[in-house]
């Protein structure tokens, strides 16, 4: 994700911000300029209000770089839950920014401790739905859009986390940090997160859209693996006899990844996107790292440029980028956050993930989906 400044004081902010720390702006994310602005509250006439309640209009507050008379809602979410950061534009009849709304069902919010579950999934979500935004995949596109259901287990009914028919199903647990560790370390797993959960059930829904129903069956034959073999099977094999690092890094991302084909593209999706999230955070701080003395530095560049850079160049970058990661986390006594290392096969699968994301992509499809859970 890239940086992002309070038009009122120019101090940096983050995405997730709801109020500069420095000068203490109300701050709000307006996809339609995919920028977070400082917001002030205002009457319909566009004067300034002190209302900054739930029925209040809001305008970005002028700075050098922006001035305009747009005004905006804040998603009833925020209102109500203070678990979105979204701003609507205000002659939207919808209560619900474009990301809350894709989220279908939610967990009992009378139940202690769901509604901050419930909240950290949201933020995650909308990290999601920015980079498919800026990679181009339609998310407002009601034929591109996956919806969500973030549900609880309940006795003898276990909530499978997965997709199916567009909706992708997140247990709510994962969002404690105990119980995700604790998941993690049962299944032998050097990375788990609610954010990575999210982009591999995304890779399942846009299977479905840009492989399928974009007429590359056969490509991905070639390089994954025939997907009409028995996925239930598969997984049962896989958990009975997890492979060891030698019978799978050559070829794939992740263990996991070698489960079927289908998880092997999931898992590619998902570190695609954790490749173009970071180093456009990395470029987005003007990042140049240098790799061994005497070599030129690597500087880092925007992912999202067009026309889109060569697969090879990002990952040129890639790779600095990570290991500077993991060096900043072990210099705090932290492990790798970066917990992977790329075979040839590897790449040549993200490398595919990249030119099927790059092209020109169908709006529509009317073929039946195909179901995926874990």
């Amino acid at each position: 994700m890239r940086l992002f400044h309070c038009d009122q004081c120019g101090h940096l902010v983050f995405f997730e911000s709801v109020h500069c720390v420095n000068c203490g702006a109300t701050l709000a994310y307006l996809p339609d300029c995919d920028d977070v602005g400082a917001m002030a509250a205002v009457n319909t006439d566009g004067t300034a209000s002190a209302d900054g309640g739930p029925a209040a209009l809001w305008q970005r507050i002028p700075s050098k770089a922006t001035h305009s008379s747009q005004r905006y809602r804040m998603c009833a979410n925020r209102d109500q839950y203070q678990a979105c950061n979204f701003a609507i534009p205000a002659d939207e009849p919808n209560r619900l920014c474009s990301s809350c709304r894709q989220t279908l069902v939610l967990p009992d919010l009378s139940v202690s401790g769901n509604t901050l579950r419930w909240q950290k999934l949201e933020n995650a979500k909308r990290r999601l739905y920015v980079t498919l935004a800026r990679l181009g995949l339609h998310p407002d596109q009601p034929n591109w859009t996956p919806h969500y259901q973030f549900l609880a287990d309940v006795p003898d009914q276990p909530v499978i986390t997965g997709h199916s028919n567009g909706l992708i199903t997140i247990n709510i647990a994962e969002a404690d940090d105990d119980e995700r560790v604790r998941r993690r370390v049962a299944l032998h797993e050097p990375y788990r997160t609610l954010l990575g959960h999210l982009r591999h059930e995304s890779g399942h829904f846009f299977w479905d859209k840009l492989v399928r129903d974009g007429g590359e069956l056969d490509s991905f034959r070639q390089l994954f693996g025939d997907e009409r073999q028995s996925y239930p099977q598969a997984l049962q094999d896989y958990y009975a006899n997890p492979p060891g690092y030698s019978q799978w890094s050559a070829q794939f991302v992740s263990a996991y990844a070698s489960a079927h084909p289908w998880e092997d593209w999931a898992e590619s999706w998902a570190h695609y996107l954790h490749m173009v999230d970071m180093l456009e955070t990395a470029a987005s701080y003007q990042t140049d790292l240098t790799m061994a003395e005497g070599r030129p530095s690597v500087t880092i560049s925007d992912p999202f440029v067009q026309p889109p850079p060569r697969f090879e160049d990002m990952v040129a970058q890639w790779v600095p980028v990570t290991l500077l990661l993991n060096s900043l986390n072990r210099s705090l006594g932290q492990q790798d956050a970066y917990p992977f290392a790329l075979s040839a096969g590897a790449l040549q699968k993200l490398r595919y993930v990249h030119d099927i994301v790059r092209r020109p992509h169908p709006l529509e499809s009317g073929r039946p989906p195909v179901m995926h859970q874990h």
